[in-house]
């Protein structure tokens, strides 16, 4: 694994005052530093682990991109390799993160939790951590919107002998316990673990949820190619037909996987793989599933053949010259759906939760929230002045958070982090006079 040394602020002290302090250390803060740096902006970044942490310790061995190569842009650090088109695997995105971190060469404090954010009577914000407090004329929240581990109350009512994991926490099929195990849902984490156990050997029972998948290659290219071609990963959130609605969605399944392939789940199933529909509860120690695998099966493939229906719209008003398009056929079905599974006789002997995140923006002592605790922003600047987010997913369009929309995202916040800089200085100045 690919290791360097991380350039770490001397330690500051205590009330120590910044123009900016950034609450994260991944690619999105490091992203904001870049652009601040450039500008001559002071400032601090805190990160409570270590810097570009999650992508170090929260990915399984195999882990590799889904998306290609050439998306990998961070600002300054585009991918520079020799397989545009190929899928970094684990080691190699850690060795591209290790080149921006060493580019940026970003202030930064480790191993430092911030506990709480509040905005003070003169319009700055006071910012307490383990560390000790701050001062910080601005601030940008870059700590993701993936906090929480969603885990269902159901999983205390286990058996104690039944090895339990988040699929941050997975690794290989080798640290798991002989016997069969659980994958609940589908999305992509779901989908390559489940892949992941079945490759190696494993026996896999596989609880579907409603995630849409997608082609990995469609008429001679990789969907991504077209879909950027057709200027998807362009269009801002307030343009998608669902509109904000959009940042619930579940990613599509797929992989990158040994140059990148569909995830056909109805392939692993004529294989051997277990497949339930969506994972209810737990009763008298049965685990019972809700009756909708066909549906939500179904339903995965009608993502897939409108995506693919879409390329093909593409392709004809533009004239190009492509290999002959095609719809994907269903090549196994469930005989009947299987609604109950008895643990003491299933051979269970693992389950991996792969049911999602959910944000803790709790820390954050401002106005700014709706009702489900999700912030109000126009593309990451919240109606409280100086405030800012960066790095939520579908933040303005389908790249933020991801590698290759992040530099633009993380541009227009400090672009706005200046104009408030501006406009804070004139009023400091009118008063002045």
């Amino acid at each position: 694994m690919s290791k360097t040394k991380h350039h770490l602020a001397s330690q500051p002290a205590t009330n120590g005052h910044y123009s900016v302090i950034v609450v994260g250390g991944g690619q999105a803060g490091l992203s904001v530093s870049y652009y601040l740096a450039q500008h001559g902006i002071d400032h601090l970044v805190i990160e409570k682990n270590t810097v570009t942490h999650t992508w170090r310790h929260q990915r399984w061995d195999a882990f590799c991109l889904v998306t290609p190569n050439w998306q990998c842009a961070l600002p300054g650090h585009p991918y520079r390799g020799d397989d545009p088109h190929g899928f970094m695997k684990k080691d190699e995105i850690i060795a591209y993160l290790d080149g921006f971190i060493a580019m940026v060469n970003a202030p930064v404090i480790e191993n430092t939790e911030v506990k709480r954010v509040r905005r003070l009577e003169d319009g700055r914000y006071g910012v307490s951590t383990t560390q000790g407090d701050f001062i910080a004329d601005q601030v940008v929240v870059a700590s993701g919107g993936y906090h929480t581990p969603i885990v269902p109350r159901m999983a205390e009512r286990l058996p104690s002998h039944i090895v339990q994991m988040q699929s941050s926490e997975y690794r290989n099929p080798e640290t798991l316990p002989d016997g069969v195990v659980l994958v609940v849902g589908s999305g992509q984490s779901g989908a390559q673990i489940a892949e992941d156990l079945h490759l190696a050997g494993r026996k896999v029972v596989l609880a579907v949820g409603e995630a849409p998948r997608c082609a990995r290659f469609y008429r001679g290219r990789d969907v991504v190619d077209w879909l950027a071609d057709m200027q998807y990963y362009d269009m801002p959130v307030e343009k998608h037909p669902l509109r904000e609605g959009v940042r619930d969605n579940t990613n599509h399944y797929v992989t990158g996987r040994d140059g990148g392939r569909d995830i056909d789940l109805r392939k692993f199933a004529s294989e051997g793989m277990e497949l339930y529909g969506r994972l209810e509860d737990l009763q008298r120690g049965v685990l019972h599933f809700a009756p909708n695998l066909a549906i939500n099966l179904d339903d995965a493939d009608r993502t897939y053949n409108s995506i693919n229906a879409s390329i093909d719209a593409f392709i004809n008003r533009s004239g190009i010259d492509a290999p002959a398009g095609s719809a994907y056929e269903a090549m196994w079905r469930p005989a009947a759906e299987r609604t109950t599974l008895d643990m003491a006789t299933s051979g269970i002997a693992a389950i991996i939760w792969c049911i999602g995140f959910t944000p803790d923006f709790s820390w954050i002592d401002a106005p700014v929230f709706n009702g489900r605790g999700y912030p109000a922003h126009v593309r990451g600047v919240t109606p409280l002045g100086g405030l800012y987010f960066v790095g939520l997913p579908w933040l303005h369009t389908w790249g933020s958070g991801r590698f290759s929309g992040i530099a633009r995202d993380a541009d227009h916040v400090v672009q706005a982090v200046l104009a408030h800089r501006r406009k804070r200085t004139m009023c400091v100045d009118t008063v002045a006079a």
